[in-house]
């Protein structure tokens, strides 16, 4: 193994003053598991969701999943030269964009790209995101899946849900029967268009999760050799 690097003193004063503590013990926790585990990944984790990161604690039990602000991963990492952990951690720290999680184990590479590769987890859309699909709510009584399904297998959406529908989300319904209707077919989205936050939302009401999240695998440094090895 090389030599570490634990000797060399260094500041998280570039970090702002609030949550200090909590900052410091992330920063210790990465010095930890680099002496603990043969490989540490960077994964790219912008716009998670805590399913995701429950999956992902659960399928790698005995390995290790260390979250926090950038700039404290990158400081436990090193900065530079001068002030990484171990040598050549600098280049994985200049590695970390975004949201970055690192992933501490002793799992081979070809295991954890070929877990990464294969998993991906349905989602709802949120706004700003692109439209996965087309959706129109049909004209007549409002189902719970606005048509997604045939109407025998659906359900009618709850009357107590008119108002929101009209007043929050700007469906133009209103109460027949004791049913919400709309007089003419409703588009809510096109495939491929940016969403606003209402959109977003109407989507979610109608059980629309048809957005794919990927963890992105970034690189990943090993222990032995002090390599870095990186990905497109």
């Amino acid at each position: 193994m090389p030599r570490s690097k634990r000797s060399k003193l260094v500041t998280l004063a570039q970090t702002d003053k609030k949550g200090k503590e909590n900052k410091t013990r992330i920063f210790d926790d990465v010095r930890s598991a680099l002496d603990e585990f043969q490989y540490v990944w960077v994964l790219q984790l912008d716009d998670v969701r805590t399913p995701v990161l429950q999956d992902i604690r659960s399928d790698w039990v005995g390995s290790k999943l260390i979250m926090g602000k950038r700039r404290v991963l990158e400081k436990a990492l090193g900065d530079n030269s001068e002030e990484e952990y171990k040598d050549n951690l600098h280049k994985l720290s200049k590695t970390c964009a975004g949201l970055p999680g690192l992933l501490f184990t002793n799992e081979s590479p070809e295991t954890v790209q070929a877990y990464f590769a294969a998993y991906s987890k349905q989602d709802y859309s949120r706004a700003n995101s692109k439209a996965p699909i087309d959706f129109t709510i049909p004209e007549g009584i409002i189902y719970s899946r606005g048509g997604q399904i045939p109407i025998e297998e659906d359900v009618p959406m709850s009357h107590s849900l008119e108002l929101t529908l009209r007043n929050k989300l700007k469906v133009p319904t209103k109460i027949k029967s004791g049913k919400i209707t709309i007089s003419e077919p409703y588009v809510v989205c096109r495939a491929g268009e940016t969403l606003d936050v209402r959109q977003a939302l109407l989507l979610k009401q109608f059980g629309v999760a048809a957005s794919e999240f990927k963890v992105k695998v970034v690189a990943y440094y090993d222990n032995e050799s002090t390599e870095v090895t990186k990905f497109d």
